[in-house]
């Protein structure tokens, strides 16, 4: 029996390797692209070279594939200078026009197109929760990136392709993304709340990453833009002080709101990442029947800081 075969565009980051894990557990045949195929080796998983914009010879495994995933983009993790802004939509635009054009010339193209998209296309909301039905979007650089990439997606239409945009929440993982970030604060005693503090952090365990694009697969009636969110966004003071009662520092402090441009400055990011309020949730796919394994924070963190 031939295996079933997944394509992860850009698929070494966080996401990328929940991915490669799960459904390489699961017997499919898993191929990554990445820039640096040669960094990169694990039993079952294929690693191909491509650049991100142009079709190759990566594109032949498109054939008769039953998913694509793109998870490529360049990190948001970064100072917005004007370079880092255009790598930030350039690299999600261009992988995701490259790979519309390599599926369009598919004699026999992959059944499901996901897409990976941001929750942070909708405005700071602290006032009521965002969905993709009420939601109001953002107006700022970060959600017109979001915007410009779910419009290339959506353009590469193609009769017998589902397309699934996936508007995405912080993911926690022990293994990368905000998650460490978070509890690097807190064991550097600056795990207070950061400003206000009242701004909500929108979040999913790694668990439910695997779990929700496993569901996407297997839940035709699916399609166009959904959240991925846990069900429960949590105020950033609140988190922190859950963070605290775990890993337990020996004192701890709040950051004020007049301090963050210099941390920022220091950490080499921005003050957006820490102070926008992202109260997002999964509206659709709830009512479509996925079921979280981790719908609240203390859940999650207690399996996280184990």
């Amino acid at each position: 029996m031939n295996k079933r075969t997944i394509l992860l565009a850009g698929g070494t980051g966080t996401m990328g390797r929940i991915l490669q894990q799960h459904f390489a557990g699961h017997g499919w045949d898993v191929v990554v692209l990445t820039r640096h195929p040669q960094r990169h080796s694990a039993a079952g998983i294929t690693f191909l070279p491509w650049d991100g914009r142009n079709i190759g010879a990566w594109a032949e495994r498109l054939e008769g594939a039953e998913v694509v995933v793109n998870l490529a983009g360049r990190s948001v993790d970064c100072r917005y200078n004007a370079r880092n802004k255009a790598a930030i939509l350039h690299s999600r635009v261009d992988a995701t026009n490259a790979l519309g054009l390599a599926i369009a010339r598919c004699s026999t193209p992959p059944k499901l197109w996901i897409n990976l998209s941001s929750a942070t296309v909708y405005r700071h909301a602290v006032d009521r929760a965002m969905d993709e039905a009420t939601g109001e979007l953002g107006t700022d650089f970060s959600p017109q990136v979001v915007l410009a990439w779910e419009k290339a997606f959506l353009a590469h239409a193609r009769p017998g392709v589902r397309q699934v945009a996936v508007r995405c929440a912080m993911v926690f993982s022990p293994h990368g993304g905000a998650f460490p970030r978070f509890r690097q604060l807190v064991r550097m005693c600056l795990g207070g709340h950061h400003g206000p503090g009242t701004q909500y952090v929108s979040w999913v365990h790694e668990a439910d990453v695997a779990g929700f694009f496993q569901w996407l697969i297997d839940t035709p009636q699916v399609d166009g833009i959904i959240n991925l969110a846990a069900p429960h966004p949590v105020p950033e003071r609140e988190l922190m002080r859950a963070l605290r009662t775990r890993l337990r520092p020996p004192f701890h402090f709040a950051i004020a709101a007049w301090m963050l441009p210099i941390g920022a400055w220091l950490m080499r990011t921005e003050v957006e990442l820490v102070i926008k309020s992202r109260r997002v949730v999964p509206t659709r796919a709830l009512a479509l029947g996925y079921h979280f394994t981790h719908t609240d924070v203390n859940s999650a963190l207690d399996d996280l800081c184990r």
